[in-house]
């Protein structure tokens, strides 16, 4: 059974009909409740467009960023940055190659805002002057490194940018140096590292429970 996904048209067509008018508003589409809303969004938003859609969500961002290495066109980026949109993360920021594999992130990507930086120091230097405050956010790598320290303890700050490398390699040299910290999400079996995606999703999730749920947790 191939069951569509989303919602077929507004009832009424935009005709006064016993189902009733299209609502009233600019943020609905009227090609959408001409046509039906397949999107892979959620019920609140629709048969909203796609710019109203944007603007409400960033009313309600979220204060962390997320930044990924771009140096081999990593599949992986796309399921970070899906990932990112799940969590309503500020903003995602590919460092490295301006092009990247968008795949995996479903078309996400177009419900959030993109910063590209050609090298790490762009990064650093944009974060420097990032925040509310504009007194900069530090870089938080996370990799199981020598020497890292444990997501699991790490009490995250409101305001930060989670940086993840590639698969495989994880983050570059320059990259590390230029974190303030690097952690790692504790593993108990017996696969070196977990995919990046998973790592993403782990560290993203870790932000939210300490920020949005106040769950404390120690200083590292």
């Amino acid at each position: 059974m191939n069951e569509q996904v989303g919602v077929g048209p507004w009832p009424g067509n935009g005709q006064p009909s016993g189902q009733g008018d299209w609502p009233v508003g600019d943020h609905w589409d009227p090609e959408l409740l001409r046509d039906g809303d397949r999107r892979n969004v959620v019920d609140r938003y629709r048969y909203w467009r796609h710019e109203a859609i944007v603007a409400d969500l960033d009313t309600r961002r979220h204060d962390f960023h997320v930044a990924v290495e771009n140096w081999g066109h990593d599949f992986n980026i796309g399921s970070v940055i899906r990932t990112a949109n799940a969590f309503n993360a500020k903003a995602f920021h590919i460092v490295g190659k301006r092009r990247w594999n968008r795949r995996g992130a479903m078309v996400t990507d177009r419900y959030q805002h993109e910063h590209h930086h050609a090298e790490v120091a762009d990064l650093v230097a944009w974060a420097a002057s990032a925040g509310r405050e504009g007194h900069g956010i530090p870089l938080i790598g996370i990799d199981n490194l020598p020497g890292s320290r444990p997501l699991e303890t790490y009490d995250l700050p409101r305001e930060c940018v989670l940086v993840f490398g590639q698969e495989g390699p994880g983050l570059s040299e320059d990259m590390r140096a230029a974190c303030d910290v690097v952690l790692h999400i504790e593993q108990f079996g017996s696969t070196r590292s977990i995919n990046a995606g998973a790592a993403a999703a782990v560290a993203m999730h870790a932000w939210v429970r300490r920020h949005v749920f106040g769950q404390s947790v120690g200083s590292g």
